[in-house]
């Protein structure tokens, strides 16, 4: 794995082809990859259910719809966050014809009132593979973003999925499809690392 893939997997959601269907072996191929991702105590705690089926897909839509709209509803975007906004409604109203989703879940809930090292250890063993994945499908001609705005319904998806709600953690949802052809692979808008990087003391100069 190189630079080039490091640096243009990106957050792909209206260059998703909707037609095209995702074989499952390359579904697979993928979470392959994203299991030999790193986690705390190597518990490899992640746990995945891929949403094929349109009736269902349908309803996950329609959750992940009203949690993006409250998303949008509390918060001024700035200009330049206009475009990525847009995609983001692009891909809330085709959410249900994306070929796949691929739920992402982790054994266990967070403490109640959770301290910053317990949540920053239970999320943290499970996005390295959420990457990890992303990071495989790009490879393999596929595309993604992560997506969290269906957990604002996340007991109603834990029961219309049959995810024991007490016991299993969603922590994310992917939507995997087919890239159209003709995706540039470019990287996406970054501010240089020189411009974001203190050393030794903390300075917003």
């Amino acid at each position: 794995m190189g630079n080039d893939l490091l640096t243009t997997t990106r957050a792909f959601r209206r260059r998703l082809d909707l037609t095209r269907p995702v074989a499952r072996q390359d579904l697979l191929d993928c979470l392959d990859v994203a299991v030999h991702a790193p986690s705390g105590t190597n518990r490899q705690p992640w746990r995945f259910l891929v949403v094929e089926d349109p009736d269902t897909k349908q309803q996950i839509a329609e959750y992940y719809r009203k949690g993006f709209a409250a998303y949008l509803s509390a918060r001024t975007p700035r200009p330049d966050q206009l475009g990525d906004l847009a995609s983001g409604r692009y891909l809330a109203a085709h959410l249900h014809e994306v070929p796949a989703l691929v739920v992402v879940c982790s054994l266990g809930r967070p403490p109640a009132n959770a301290a910053a090292l317990q949540l920053a250890s239970f999320y943290g063993s499970v996005y390295p593979a959420v990457w990890n994945f992303m990071l495989a499908l790009h490879e393999r001609g596929l595309g993604s973003t992560m997506t969290t705005a269906h957990l604002v319904y996340e007991q109603e998806i834990a029961d219309l999925l049959g995810i024991p709600f007490d016991q299993i953690t969603q922590v994310a949802m992917l939507p995997v499809a087919h890239l159209l052809p003709g995706t540039r692979s470019r990287g996406p808008r970054r501010i240089p690392a020189a411009e974001v990087t203190m050393w030794n003391r903390w300075s917003e100069e």
